[in-house]
């Protein structure tokens, strides 16, 4: 029986990939036998993540692109490079995202709000229509977009990034119906609080984390490797049957 989380000769572009979350699951895709490519916007970090990787699974498993998922045009290179290193692309996962502002939405900016919507929602549709076509045309792809527990609950201090991240689910459930009759496969990951450098205004906080853990079954925030996990669910053979679907991944928050 073929191993179901077998990802050998595939190819994976993963945004926001040089720490936190996209790290973690460049490095586990890696693993578990796919071609990696490693893209944020600093070309140094993307080289250290890409450097690690590769000692990690003992192979040139990563290489370095690195974009800002602000510019159209530096998402199609990011395509453009991928496709001439690989041939193709089999697992996309937009995990990149911004939140320039921490508090309530009476105080953000036009600006601020406008980047938020831009960066979380708008470029990843982007990315998404530059890989999709070969993706259908090969009828294989695996399409996972990271949101948030935020776009599921009110919040007082992430409104235009709550907003973004429940847009992200549904831009999940209208392209599994889009792309499901060429067997392409889109699904979201909602992680609840996560220790990353992205999310220390909030793990940082001892208020706010003693709030987040108090009444979670498993009583702890969650680790980038947490969410990690699931990617590869959706990315591999494994989860063939899944699309449409937002994961949360909590630590059991939101069930309670």
């Amino acid at each position: 029986m073929a191993n179901l989380f077998d990802l050998t000769g595939k190819t994976a572009i993963v945004t926001g990939s040089s720490k936190g979350i996209g790290k973690a699951i460049a490095h586990r895709l890696a693993e578990h036998g796919a071609n990696v490519v490693v893209s944020s916007r600093k070309a140094d970090a993307c080289e250290e993540t890409v450097a690690e990787i590769n000692k990690a699974v003992g192979r040139k498993a990563a290489i370095s692109i690195p974009a800002n998922i602000a510019a159209k045009d530096a998402l199609q290179h990011l395509v453009d490079e991928t496709m001439a290193a690989f041939g193709k692309i089999d697992i996309l996962v937009c995990n990149a995202a911004t939140n320039p502002h921490f508090g309530p939405m009476g105080a953000i900016s036009d600006e601020q709000f406008t980047k938020t919507l831009h960066n979380n929602i708008l470029s990843n549709h982007w990315l998404i229509q530059m890989c999709a076509p070969q993706m259908r045309e090969r009828r294989d792809g695996s399409i996972i977009i990271v949101s948030s527990i935020g776009g599921i609950r009110g919040t007082e201090v992430l409104g235009a990034y709550a907003i973004s991240k429940a847009a992200d689910m549904q831009l999940a459930r209208n392209l599994a119906a889009e792309f499901g009759p060429d067997n392409v496969r889109v699904n979201s990951i909602a992680p609840g609080l996560v220790k990353t450098d992205f999310a220390k205004a909030l793990w940082d906080n001892p208020e706010i984390l003693k709030r987040s853990t108090a009444r979670a079954p498993l009583r702890r925030i969650g680790e980038p490797d947490d969410i990690a996990g699931m990617a590869v669910l959706l990315a591999a053979p494994a989860g063939a049957f899944i699309t449409g679907q937002t994961y949360l991944i909590d630590g059991g928050q939101s069930a309670v």
